[in-house]
């Protein structure tokens, strides 16, 4: 599948789990630290908390998004909310893997519409998209 960006972000990392990283537009500096579970200090953001913060922000948008290609859809409130939480650990061919939990709050919405939704979401959703049939992704409604 070929893919025409209408954006593309530009990320650049040093020294690995142990050094920067830096967004280009943005001015984003981030010191880059292991987590303890990884063998580091965990003074600083790891590339599991970026993927979650982007994996998440990215799944609102999708779902809004959604709502406005499918007017069967309920509306996305404003005071929506989605935590990823985003694991990672050993596969069975001796790399590593990762797992992801989409814990998501549409608040007014009922459970039936709110379900139809997230769906929705997941089929726009360009992480969801990124990582279908490679990486588990569980998705609770709270």
């Amino acid at each position: 599948m070929t893919i025409s960006p209408i954006y593309t972000a530009q990320g650049t990392a040093t020294g690995g789990r142990n050094g920067r990283a830096k967004v280009a537009e943005s001015g984003l500096d981030l010191v880059l630290a292991a987590p303890p579970a990884l063998g580091g200090n965990g003074k600083g953001s790891n590339p599991e908390q970026l993927f979650a913060a982007g994996y998440s922000a990215c799944f609102i948008g999708a779902m809004q998004f959604a709502t406005t290609q499918d007017a069967s859809l309920a509306k996305v409130p404003a005071e929506v909310s989605v935590t990823a939480n985003v694991g990672i650990g050993p596969n069975a061919e001796g790399g590593f893997g990762l797992s992801v939990t989409l814990s998501v709050k549409l608040p007014g919405v009922d459970t039936a519409e709110a379900e139809r939704v997230i769906e929705a979401g997941h089929k726009i959703c360009p992480y969801s998209n990124a990582v279908h049939g490679n990486v588990e992704v569980t998705t609770e409604l709270l």
